[in-house]
């Protein structure tokens, strides 16, 4: 069982990811299993190259910052659980007990976060009664998004990226996944707001 498993690889779900391992030494955190499907053939940063995102350097290709996300996950975070290869197809329960299915196994969480594009083409059983047109695509885009309000679709179940509702911009995406990490330690630290930071001092 999962506390928390994060559904699509690319940027939102793994700046979810990397937050949530940040906080492996906080009280309230330090028993929680976090894990992440890592499928990131069909992230739109296959095709990237980045000249106006913050913090990172002119000409860095998208296919390698997917590369270095999930390095740097399992090196500083290797209790974050990353599960590569595999495409989910079916969500079943209610907060605090899902199952997620998918091409090769079954998983238990107690909270899911879908992080995949925006893509018309979205087809996870179980989530299908959430999707909407995308707000901020062009029509002809024919983008969708999950209904939510302030990233939360239901009960344990929070969206986050361009599926959110944002627009397709890397730094956006981050921070979505970002926010939505924030949300979730702030959950377990019993509704105290929290962030996680490190410092040099």
């Amino acid at each position: 069982m999962f506390d928390v498993l994060i559904i699509g690889g690319g940027v939102s779900g793994m700046s979810c990811a990397l937050v949530l391992g940040s906080a492996k030494n906080k009280k309230f955190a330090t028993e929680k299993t976090v894990g992440i499907f890592t499928h990131q053939k069909s992230s739109s940063l296959q095709e990237a190259v980045f000249n106006n995102a913050y913090g990172i350097p002119a000409e860095t290709l998208g296919s390698d910052l997917l590369a270095q996300s999930t390095q740097q996950l399992s090196q500083l975070y290797p209790h974050v659980t990353q599960i590569p290869d595999e495409k989910v197809l079916k969500i079943e329960g209610q907060s605090t007990d899902f199952s997620i299915i998918t091409n090769k196994n079954t998983y238990k969480a107690k909270v899911i976060v879908v992080t995949i594009g925006a893509a018309n083409t979205f087809s996870i059983e179980g989530l299908m009664q959430f999707v909407e047109p995308h707000q901020k695509s062009l029509p002809e885009k024919q983008r969708i998004q999950l209904h939510n309000t302030d990233h939360k679709v239901a009960d344990g179940i929070y969206v986050a990226g361009t599926l959110a509702g944002w627009r397709s911009q890397l730094t956006i995406a981050a921070g979505s996944g970002a926010a939505v990490a924030t949300d979730i330690l702030t959950l377990w630290n019993n509704g105290t707001q929290t962030h996680v930071h490190d410092s040099i001092r």
